[in-house]
């Protein structure tokens, strides 16, 4: 029987990779070229026909995420259960993936806020202008912070990742079986 997990591994390091470059890439290039738009209420269109475009695409990477991760827990779970620090980083990980996900969620139903008002225009894609309805300029200032949060937190995940890689070496394991 193979020792090796490439196939769950790769989805579920493709599929964070895809999710946090993706935010990232959306917060910082699709809403920074968007914001120079010459008309105010192309600026909000643009940029949530661009998120809806992406919107598929992110969902099967945070799907892929999900199963790789699930699969890498049923196949780590001896290790899981038996290494303090990996499972006290397994339970830290679940927890930051769900609520990257909510917000991940939470993003969307703001963004269909802003384009449904998309005809007040704004600064940018999530900066009010001074005429925004309250409504609009809430939505804004909300989808703004989350999504910077999305990135921080999926970027967390990823260096997550990696202490996880590390705390696979041998050396690592054989500290927690005598350590017991």
């Amino acid at each position: 029987m193979s020792q090796r997990n490439t196939t769950v591994r790769s989805l579920h390091d493709l599929g964070l990779a895809g999710w946090f470059g993706g935010s990232l890439m959306g917060a910082v290039g699709l809403n920074g070229a968007a914001a120079q738009a010459q008309d105010p209420r192309e600026r909000l269109s643009l940029s949530a026909e661009g998120w809806k475009r992406w919107a598929p695409v992110n969902a099967a990477a945070i799907g892929a995420h999900a199963v790789g991760g699930a699969g890498l827990i049923l196949a780590n779970r001896r290790r899981v259960r038996q290494q303090d620090e990996a499972a006290a980083n397994t339970a830290i990980k679940l927890a930051l993936t769900v609520t990257a996900a909510g917000l991940t969620a939470y993003s969307g139903v703001l963004g269909a806020k802003v384009q449904k008002e998309s005809d007040q225009g704004g600064k940018g894609a999530t900066e009010p202008s001074d005429q925004a309805s309250a409504g609009l300029a809430a939505a804004q200032r909300q989808l703004q912070a989350v999504q910077w949060a999305i990135p921080a937190i999926t970027g967390v995940l990823v260096v997550m990742g990696a202490q996880q890689g590390e705390q696979q070496r041998p050396s690592q394991q054989l500290r927690t079986r005598l350590g017991r």
